[in-house]
């Protein structure tokens, strides 16, 4: 598949670009795919999991912490306790309110 590249207009040459590079990278993934699904099979005839030799475990999804605090000035302005204390958090404590008056 000789192509002569001296022939083709810019536009042609970065389609060709593109296109090359979308092979390569379907390329790399179909090889990953496989050698998973080698490492897989391989893993289930000695019986095992690949996810028990490799020590990887499955991720969990962590779900959004429940607001427990609420601005004063609006509503629905909320923090959770967790991390940096937002601005009017701090400016109401200063303003000498206590954690609990700003509770939701």
């Amino acid at each position: 598949m000789a192509i002569d590249l001296n022939d083709l207009s810019l536009k042609e040459l970065k389609d060709l670009q593109s296109q090359v590079a979308k092979a390569i990278s379907s390329f790399e993934d179909r090889r990953k795919k496989q050698a998973l699904a080698e490492l897989e099979e391989k893993a289930r005839t000695m019986g095992f999991s690949l996810a028990e030799l490799t020590g990887s475990a499955p991720v969990r999804k962590r779900t959004p912490a429940v607001a427990k605090y609420a601005n004063p000035s609006d509503k629905s302005d909320t923090w959770s306790g967790r991390g940096r204390k937002p601005r009017w958090f701090a400016a109401a404590l200063a303003a000498g309110k206590k954690p609990d008056d700003l509770m939701v």
